[in-house]
């Protein structure tokens, strides 16, 4: 969400405590929110609500990952006490925004029937804009995407509240709460009616240029919408052939808006278009590797083309160093990072680089080690330590390298 913490080093385990959110770093962050919340007035008021809220949920998913269930309770009732404050506000009545981002602060703490009553609420009153709605349709996903995690196959799914929250989408009418059914031929009405919607709003983002940033937001939210939707009702080849459909017309906007402008306001809008429609699918992808059986290959190569291309993007890296895990040969994915660290300046493929293979010498000490605690092991694992030294000086010596304090603090750490 783009808060980078002060002291707050996810990647030093520390013994047994994992560092998480330092005193001071966490009380100046609080400091900043506090001082200028008094000063913004109207909608920069309402975006640093956004930023506060979405800084708060962080740490909720923090607690989450580390386990600590105290914490989490204590830190749920804070958010959730924040949130509520900036709900009563006048303006943010009808900030979908925000009312999004409570509705998942309270899946995330396990309420998922609240989660679903500040949903329903929400969808209610943001009112009759359908698909032409942004907000709407990035409140719809985010609430389907949410309800398909608790779904354990595909069978079945056309009736489940997921396909009910992206139907009753097109429908332009007030939202009604799920029932228990969802009537066939309000399904095919839907997919005609998605089919249409993305045609107009791809033909409509590549030829206007005055409202780029919102033109792209709402083609993603909506091709995430129609996707999931035929993943739902079809299949996931219908999905990956929408996504895959998009992408290619995406692509072959970027250059031509640029030649004809001779200025590069299409070039920051629609690769981040890109790139967001790219991890739409690759999620949808893994998810569908974790209830069914599908092959890897074909989330492999979406992983790696896209990659190629955003060489930076976080999301991305992870998923890859989860995929490449499973199998047993390194050598494929070390090519893959060589290829992409000479490519481009970015630090991120290094420093993913280095992770991979800090997780493969911690599962080999592992299986050396056995049962026998922290004992070192008799064959020590000589030729993974100079791999990572030699990842660490390459790094280091890059130009961005030099000047990253988490790259020279994780190279200290490891020397150690």
């Amino acid at each position: 969400s783009g808060f980078n913490s002060i002291g707050h080093m996810d990647t030093m385990p520390r013994g047994k405590h994992q560092i998480g959110h330092c005193k001071e770093g966490e009380e100046f962050i609080q400091n900043v929110f506090h001082v200028l919340f008094h000063i913004f007035t109207g909608k920069e008021k309402s975006n640093l609500s956004i930023c506060w809220l979405q800084y708060e949920i962080s740490k909720v998913v923090q607690c989450l990952q580390a386990k600590k269930k105290k914490k989490l309770k204590a830190q749920g009732r804070k958010s959730k006490k924040l949130a509520k404050n900036f709900l009563k506000a006048p303006d943010n009545r009808n900030n979908l925004s925000l009312w999004k981002l409570y509705a998942y602060l309270e899946w995330l703490l396990s309420n998922t029937d609240d989660a679903r009553k500040v949903f329903d609420t929400a969808l209610c009153t943001a009112g009759t804009g359908g698909l032409k709605s942004a907000h709407l349709c990035s409140l719809s996903l985010l609430y389907a995407q949410l309800e398909v995690e608790l779904l354990e196959s595909v069978e079945g799914a056309v009736t489940s509240r997921a396909v009910h929250i992206l139907t009753k989408l097109t429908e332009n009418g007030p939202y009604v709460p799920y029932s228990g059914q969802v009537l066939p031929v309000n399904v095919l009405k839907a997919r005609k009616t998605y089919e249409h919607a993305l045609q107009d709003c791809l033909s409509k983002t590549l030829v206007s240029k005055e409202d780029e940033v919102s033109d792209a937001d709402q083609l993603v939210n909506l091709v995430g919408c129609y996707a999931l939707f035929q993943y739902l009702t079809v299949g996931i080849d219908a999905a990956v052939l929408i996504y895959t459909q998009t992408s290619e017309k995406l692509e072959a906007s970027v250059p031509e808006k640029c030649e004809k402008t001779g200025q590069n306001s299409g070039i920051q809008n629609f690769p981040s278009a890109l790139e967001a429609v790219t991890l739409l699918h690759t999620n949808l992808l893994r998810f569908h590797m974790k209830i069914s059986v599908y092959p890897l290959n074909p989330l492999r190569e979406a992983l790696m083309e896209a990659l190629k291309r955003y060489p930076s993007n976080q999301s991305l890296w992870r998923s890859y160093i989860h995929i490449q895990r499973k199998s047993h040969s390194a050598s494929k994915a070390r090519r893959f990072f060589d290829s992409v660290t000479r490519s481009t300046n970015s630090l991120e493929p290094w420093l993913f680089a280095i992770q991979a293979e800090q997780m493969r010498k911690k599962l080999t000490e592992k299986v050396q080690r056995g049962d026998v605690g922290e004992i070192h092991c008799t064959i020590p694992e000589t030729g993974l330590t100079n791999r990572i030294v030699a990842l660490f000086e390459h790094a280091v010596q890059s130009e961005n390298g030099t000047h990253c304090p988490l790259l020279w603090r994780m190279y200290l750490n490891f020397m150690v």
